[in-house]
């Protein structure tokens, strides 16, 4: 069982993450997150202690990072198996991550992961899950999975792209424990989000409402010239003929 770990430690991983989450580029099609994964000391009395270690960083991750459409989560893996000479699929393999490692290893996102991606890529739920499969020994048979073991975030993922996320349920179905920690959320979405009210405004102004300007405005000029009542008319046709004001009158 991973060790409790005070609060203000983890708001202050979701701060690292929140600075990492920025320096991704404002898109409509993105949400700009930020990731980091520490080790901490394992805990020996069953998850009864709390540690006092800050824990060491293993590795960080922003969307957009690396080449591609890559998440924050998925930049952070694959750095991870870079630095230890591997991909990200042989993540399990590391001693770092092992079961029999004294660490437990936190996974922390401004955004809980996303459970769904629209472009086909593998999602980040499920890449964490994979760093917990099972280890084959060289001696053979297998030993049992360590990897990332738990997740904490300071943001649920808004549904912009894919609703009701369902991430912490394949989470909680595979033994990985979560936390949703309060106190950035407001700032994390706003940085997320960056990118998206432009592209909001722009869907606005092109579509619907121009269609609705388009459809007043010929209505307004068919009213005014064609369905003009024979009282107007004859009013009209008794002003003085001067061109100017006429136009004027009609228009």
């Amino acid at each position: 069982m991973s060790a409790k770990v005070p609060t203000d430690i983890h708001l202050s991983y979701l701060s690292q993450a929140l600075d990492l989450a920025r320096k991704s580029p404002p898109k409509p099609t993105n949400f700009r997150v930020g990731c980091v994964i520490v080790s901490y000391p394992s805990d020996d009395n069953g998850g009864s202690s709390t540690t006092t270690a800050a824990g060491k960083v293993l590795s960080t991750g922003y969307t957009l990072e690396l080449p591609g459409n890559t998440h924050a989560e998925q930049c952070a893996l694959a750095k991870l198996a870079q630095a230890h000479g591997t991909d990200e699929s042989h993540l399990h393999e590391l001693d770092v991550l092992s079961a029999a490692a004294a660490d437990d290893v936190t996974l922390y996102t401004t955004l809980e992961p996303c459970g769904h991606r629209l472009s086909g890529n593998k999602a980040c739920v499920e890449r964490i899950i994979e760093t917990r499969k099972e280890k084959e020994k060289k001696s053979g048979g297998v030993s049992a999975g360590g990897g990332i073991r738990k997740v904490v975030f300071g943001a649920r993922e808004p549904g912009t792209f894919v609703k009701d996320s369902k991430s912490l349920q394949r989470l909680d179905a595979e033994g990985v424990q979560w936390e949703y920690v309060p106190g950035l959320e407001e700032e994390i979405l706003s940085v997320a989000m960056e990118g998206h009210d432009d592209a909001s405004d722009n869907k606005s102004e092109n579509a619907a409402p121009q269609t609705a300007t388009t459809t007043s405005t010929s209505k307004t000029t068919t009213k005014s010239i064609d369905d003009i009542s024979p009282e107007e008319r004859r009013r009209q046709e008794a002003l003085p003929r001067n061109p100017k004001k006429r136009m004027m009158e009609t228009v």
